[in-house]
């Protein structure tokens, strides 16, 4: 496989961390048969990747060797079905030029409807997922057992994903759904690694670094799938996140040059006031959509006071130059992702969080 000469530089000679992360009890990446990361397009999605490219280079593996072993897995929240309710535009083609930057594979996997269904189920199950495989064909699962329900009302603002439906019910059961579905993993080795930090607060702190994946079917007498899950930057802090991302030289996803402390949602259930007033900004019909459904429910998102409400209160940080705000809204992502002079991102290491992916 030819190297772009970014990729044959990396490869010939690694930069040297200028803050090493922490040495954790790991697997030993050469166990497995596929290592699949979880990537939002976010900045601790980006440092788990680049990570495991690192370790991989470590124990000897070629590019070629490390094309048929990682895979980025990416999971539309809006799904594929002309729903444009919370994902940032410019996020699917961002992974795709990431993942193209680094010669591996990228596989998207969606709930059909996206957010936006499910938001609006009624009196119905949960919808299947759609998920890309090798060789481009998408499939489909799931959505036929589960009890009928009704949400028509936003996720709750909570850790418990029991209320908080659109982690599992978007990202979390997504993937489980794609890799149970499909007989490449079955009698395979397979790592699955999520970006997950303790210094984010809540439950983090708590998850295991390395464990079985809730996929794992090890010990099956029929179907046989050994699945372990790793997230190798839950000790993390965020300066050390930046910084595997600075050795590099990547330029980030669009939002954090705008400002935003996260990526996984752009209309995230966790904004607050100013997040709020600066998405406004960008994006007012997004902002109007959702107040218009809040009102249409008679539930707001933070119980207390409506999205209008908090508009009000807000102070916009908006960033970025017009090709910031350009690249973030738009469906096809043209950047050049190696920057001459790496720049800090307005909205690295602001202290602001918009919640849990």
């Amino acid at each position: 496989m030819k190297l772009t000469p970014f990729l044959q530089l990396t490869f010939d000679l690694f930069p040297e961390p200028t803050q090493p992360p922490p040495k954790v009890a790991g697997p030993d990446l050469r166990d497995y048969d596929k290592i699949l990361v979880a990537f939002s397009g976010g900045k601790d999605s980006m440092a788990c990747f680049l990570h495991v490219l690192e370790q991989l280079k470590a124990q000897g593996y070629t590019q070629a060797q490390i094309a048929d072993t990682v895979e980025l897995w990416h999971h539309n929240i809006d799904g594929k079905e002309g729903s444009t309710l919370m994902d940032w535009p410019c996020t699917e083609d961002y992974c795709r030029k990431v993942a193209a930057l680094f010669d591996v594979p990228i596989y998207y996997s969606w709930r059909v409807g996206g957010f936006e269904r499910e938001l609006l189920k009624e009196n119905a199950k949960i919808a299947p997922v759609r998920f890309e495989v090798p060789g481009g064909e998408v499939r489909e699962a799931g959505g036929k057992r589960g009890k009928i329900g009704t949400r028509r009302k936003f996720p709750q603002v909570s850790h418990d994903l029991r209320v908080r439906w659109c982690s599992p019910a978007l990202k979390i059961d997504v993937m489980a759904i794609a890799i149970n579905n499909q007989k490449r993993f079955r009698g395979k080795r397979s790592l699955v690694v999520t970006g997950e930090r303790g210094e984010e607060g809540g439950r983090r702190a708590s998850y295991q670094i390395f464990e079985p994946h809730r996929t794992d079917n090890r010990n099956s007498r029929s179907v046989q799938r050994h699945v372990d899950h790793w997230r190798p930057i839950r000790d993390w802090m965020e300066s050390q996140v930046w910084a595997i991302i600075e050795d590099y030289k990547l330029r980030v996803h669009p939002a954090y040059y705008l400002g935003f402390t996260r990526v996984s949602c752009m209309a995230c259930i966790y904004m607050g006031a100013n997040e709020l007033a600066s998405l406004y900004l960008l994006s007012p019909g997004k902002v109007d959509d959702i107040a218009d459904l809040e009102e249409e429910f008679g539930v707001t998102i933070k119980r207390k006071e409506s999205i209008r409400q908090l508009l009000i209160k807000g102070k916009s940080f908006l960033a970025g130059t017009d090709q910031d705000r350009e690249d973030a809204i738009s469906e096809i992502y043209t950047r050049n992702l190696i920057l001459k002079k790496w720049i800090v991102p307005a909205g690295a290491m602001k202290g602001r969080s918009c919640g849990p992916t």
